[in-house]
């Protein structure tokens, strides 16, 4: 018998003669003696049982309804400059209670169906959401809600609004007790009276004069739906103040209509008939007016967008924030834009004049901290903040993250060859766009459908050549320029973002301050941290906790800094020339949207990224509007009104600092190609404005990371020969802008001129060609 076999026989011969328990079972050895028995099991079960059974019961017993609390009178919350000089106080409370008898059966039945559809039969409690909602706090997971009306009631009436497990425990107990006590349709009643709609109005009837300008009573099945839709999130769903939100909040108007079907509170003919019920103009309070309003809004969205405050806790009050808007920062931005665009403006004479809106936001590359911001000539005039708002294009401003995203990835042409400054593409105007050596049915026209034959990616920059970038877009991947336009700072959920090729041609609706805080990337070397509005919050002695800055290698040095250096190609001959006014190191680029709908300059310095856009909306409609006439200029782009406005303040934000170079680290990419095409086939003497996307193809049609067709493409970049020199380019895009009759073609219009003085003094060519009109569609 083998070793292994006699020990085997040992442990059960002595687990035979083990010692008899009393009950005549033998006792277990070995590791079995480390196991519960059922008993043991059992037992444990039941002491749990009993111990959660008698925390309910003392719970019930201890907790008692308690007053109303001071919410229900909201105090005001303070808001501070960088410096703690005072920007405003939110103001007092619209607040005015009904009975339930005056709210129409619909409005009541669309909260129910917004909010506990089974209110009326339900317990008041909901336990596997109040444990759902508890553990997420716990491991910090930020707010959670999911409670019936009852504890939602509980909270906004008898407690804080703060997250935390305490007050979720006395939630839990004063609701049961509650419904123990008070009606279903008391608790209703109550709920109605004490939510919070936005627009500072707590309660339905506040509500239903803030949206509709009427008493609640007379609201209709489909604004009583809609107000109940905003419960949900005020901020988000209130299409006036946030106009680029309007799809979501019409998705949540339809589930609560969906729902009242569902439950047979509305037939379905009312249904089909319905249409969403656009609220009114908000009517900001009177102490908002000026720069106040937009800088306060701007402030709560961002305490409430990223889960900093609570949305209703924000409402209660009594918070002290300061911000980091810096005053003389704010004070050149405003000034900047009635300088250079305002003081231009004939509303009484010009009808496009009083379309004009513009927006501004400027960042610290270094901090993060959102120094400046524009929002509009005066929060009571023109209610939405021009500077936040996403539901105008970007242009061609997008163009350098397809750059930095090429050499993010080590991208490579057609052909095979890296992309970089000096890497020649075909920019000949309606090119169609090839990959993997396929046609793709996507050919993108460039401004004024100019062609400009072989030229390097750098001066494809300088005059934003749309052929050359929706190739570029699908040789780096529309994926991959997505990530990289994350990577740098654009919010993933901005609309219009699509990871297909269209989003080459700057489709994109980002605000302001979201291509402020990428350009900053871009500026700070590549490294991106958490942007902030606030430097401080307390209330009372609480400090509220505020994410650390904390920046990271984003994308690499090499890749943001050679962007940079393309950038400042652009500023010196591109279409940015005018940006010079700031009087130090720059780099920007310009960008148009489609029909000139807005115009963008985003540039930066060292010390500062500043991202500027002119707007046309009628003030009516709310329709956006070309801006072809606006003071008196034949059009508007980038280079143009934006540009000056960035050159302005840049130039007098940073007064009194010394002007610092951009020190970059390109390994080797630095060594920029000239700005002029190689090709006998250069550029004709139109001026060189092509910063306007094109409209995307027929989603059917849009190029993926591997369209196919059987169309052969009609050339494939290669690499650039060494550059011959530096010749100037005349005009705008590199020469004297007071040269020529027409400087430079500006607009392409009257009798050629002499062109422009180039950057080594070579002629540059005179604008020429027919004016650009209205007809001439803007790509």
């Amino acid at each position: 018998m083998s070793d292994e076999q006699n020990s085997e026989a040992d442990g059960q011969e002595k687990e035979a003669n083990a010692p008899a328990t009393a009950g005549g079972k033998r006792r277990r050895t070995g590791w079995r003696r480390l196991l519960p028995t059922w008993r043991m099991v059992l037992g444990g079960v039941l002491l749990i049982v009993l111990l959660v059974s008698g925390a309910l019961v003392a719970g019930y017993l201890l907790v008692s309804i308690p007053a109303p609390n001071k919410a229900a009178a909201a105090q005001t919350n303070v808001f501070l400059y960088a410096d703690g000089t005072q920007i405003a106080r939110d103001g007092e409370v619209n607040r005015e209670n009904v009975t339930l008898s005056q709210v129409p059966k619909t409005t009541q039945r669309a909260v129910l169906a917004a909010e506990d559809r089974d209110f009326y039969h339900e317990s008041a409690i909901d336990p596997k959401a109040m444990v759902r909602a508890g553990w997420n706090m716990v491991t910090g997971k930020g707010r959670q809600s999911g409670s019936t009306i009852t504890q939602q009631y509980v909270k906004n009436y008898y407690l804080e609004q703060e997250q935390t497990v305490s007050r979720k425990a006395k939630e839990f107990f004063i609701a049961l007790k509650l419904d123990r006590e008070v009606s279903k349709n008391d608790i209703l009643q109550g709920y109605l009276n004490t939510s919070y709609f936005g627009r500072n109005a707590y309660g339905i009837q506040s509500a239903a004069h803030a949206y509709y300008g009427k008493d609640v009573g007379k609201l209709t099945p489909e604004e009583g739906a809609y107000l109940a839709a905003l419960v949900n999130s005020p901020n988000a769903y209130d299409t006036r103040a946030h106009p680029e939100n309007k799809r979501r909040a019409v998705a949540r108007w339809e589930y609560v209509m969906d729902g009242m079907v569902k439950k047979g509170w509305l037939s379905k003919a009312s249904r089909d008939g319905a249409k969403f019920p656009e609220p009114d103009k908000a009517k900001p309070p009177g102490n908002m007016a000026g720069e106040r309003g937009y800088l306060v809004e701007a402030v709560k969205n961002h305490l409430i967008g990223n889960d900093i405050i609570d949305e209703r806790r924000l409402a209660a009050g009594g918070f002290r924030i300061t911000t980091t808007i810096q005053p003389k920062k704010q004070k050149a931005m405003r000034e900047a834009v009635d300088k250079e665009l305002m003081s231009r403006l004939d509303k009484k004479n010009r009808k496009i004049d009083k379309h004009v809106r513009a927006g501004g936001s400027s960042v610290d590359p270094k901090t993060g901290e959102v120094v400046a911001m524009y929002g509009g000539i005066g929060y009571t005039k023109q209610y939405v903040n021009n500077a936040t708002r996403r539901d105008y294009q970007v242009g061609s401003t997008f163009k350098p993250f397809i750059f930095a995203s090429a050499l993010q990835n080590k991208s490579k042409t057609q052909s095979g060859s890296p992309i970089t400054p000096r890497t020649i593409y075909d920019g000949t105007n309606k090119r169609e766009v090839v990959s993997d050596g396929h046609g793709t049915d996507y050919s993108p026209a460039n401004e004024d459908d100019r062609s400009y034959g072989q030229i390097p990616v750098t001066t494809a920059m300088d005059k934003s050549v749309n052929s050359v970038f929706a190739q570029m877009g699908i040789d780096v991947g529309p994926k991959r320029v997505k990530d990289t336009a994350v990577d740098l700072g654009i919010p993933e959920s901005v609309p219009n973002m699509p990871d297909d090729g269209s989003i080459a041609l700057g489709v994109t609706t980002a605000s302001t301050l979201d291509m402020a805080e990428a350009y900053a990337t871009l500026a700070n070397h590549g490294k991106h941290g958490t942007y902030s509005l606030v430097r401080k919050a307390t209330r009372g002695g609480e400090v509220v906790n505020l994410p650390d800055h904390d920046p990271k290698q984003a994308i690499p040095r090499d890749a943001a800094d050679t962007t940079t250096a393309i950038l400042r190609s652009v500023v010196k001959s591109g279409t940015g020339t005018a940006a010079q006014s700031a009087g130090r190191p720059a780099a920007g680029k310009t960008g148009t949207a489609e029909e000139d709908k807005a115009a963008w300059f985003a540039g930066y310095t060292p010390d500062l990224a500043t991202v500027v856009s002119v707007m046309g909306q009628d003030s009516n409609s709310g329709v956006q509007k070309p801006l072809y006439g606006a003071a008196g200029e034949t059009r508007v782009n980038g280079g143009g009104f934006p540009a000056k406005i960035w050159g302005s303040y840049t130039k007098t934000a940073l007064k009194g600092r010394p002007a610092k170079d951009f020190k970059l680290d390109t390994k080797g990419n630095a060594d920029l190609p000239s700005t002029q095409s190689p090709s006998t086939n250069g550029p004709t003497t139109q001026p060189p404005s092509s910063d306007t996307p094109v409209s995307p193809p027929p989603s059917t049609d849009r190029p993926t990371d591997r369209p196919t067709t059987p169309t052969a493409p009609p050339s494939v970049p290669t690499t650039p020969p060494p550059p011959t020199g530096d010749p100037g380019i005349g005009g705008v895009d590199g020469g004297n802008p007071n040269g020529g009759n027409d400087p430079g073609g500006v607009n392409g219009g009257g009798d050629p001129g002499n062109g422009g003085i180039g950057q080594n003094g070579a002629q540059g060519g005179g604008g020429g060609g027919v004016p650009r009109t209205q007809s001439q569609r803007s790509w």
